[in-house]
């Protein structure tokens, strides 16, 4: 995605999101959602107020907070942003939404994938229960030129309204319950702007640069939110 895309990010956009025709019978394709999620988040465009302030970013809109700063991940290639990432409390909030069949789920099956992607890489992966369902965590090498060892990365989605929004959680909040709970809260805020036009499921909802900003020339760029 960037050039200074971590290994996280790179695992991530390798997994080809698919809309389960060549799935194993066995996929669980059931919605993975908390059950208050429509009355506390992530939300559908349709479920909040239209006054409420969010910075819209198109296919996802961000509630403004202090401390919050916003970049946009471009893809130099297709020149089209790809990603937003949240920076926030020493902690990295990176969110993707992407089109779902209005019935079923993707992330699942997705989450599978992405276990078996960082299996081919020899990293250690483990699920865990959390306020969101089911989080993917990752143990990721380091670079040896960047200290090596591993660092964990946390893999968060949610299945909504013919959308799944999905979101990787780097830094203190990846160790630290304390700050993990913050940035679950953050993620809980965003809302995710499906449109009515039809797209094949698991496509990337589109993202844009907001308004007032000069659209980026470099890899990515940063506002405060």
């Amino acid at each position: 995605m960037t050039e200074n895309q971590s290994p996280a990010d790179k695992a991530a956009d390798e997994v080809a999101l698919h809309d389960g025709a060549d799935a194993t019978p066995e996929v669980d394709d059931s919605k993975s959602a908390p059950a208050d999620r429509a009355e506390a988040g992530p939300f559908d465009a349709s479920e909040v107020p239209a006054m409420r302030p969010y910075v819209d970013l198109g296919g996802v809109k961000v509630a403004p907070r202090e401390g919050l700063q916003l970049r946009l991940e471009v893809d130099e290639r297709a020149n089209r942003v790809v990603a937003v990432s949240l920076e926030y409390a020493e902690s990295l909030l990176q969110v993707q939404a992407f089109a779902a069949p209005k019935t079923t789920g993707l992330w699942h099956g997705v989450r599978g994938e992405l276990a078996q992607q960082f299996a081919t890489q020899g990293a250690v992966t483990s699920e865990e229960a959390s306020a969101l369902g089911t989080d993917l965590i990752a143990q990721t090498p380091v670079p040896a030129d960047q200290g090596g060892g591993v660092r964990p990365v946390r893999f968060v989605a949610v299945d909504g309204p013919r959308w799944m929004l999905r979101g990787v959680i780097m830094g203190k909040a990846a160790v630290d319950a304390e700050a993990l709970a913050n940035v679950v809260d953050l993620f809980r805020e965003i809302v995710v702007v499906r449109g009515d036009h039809p797209m094949p499921p698991s496509e990337l909802l589109p993202l844009k640069v907001p308004a007032g900003v000069q659209a980026p020339q470099q890899p990515n760029t940063a506002q405060q939110a």
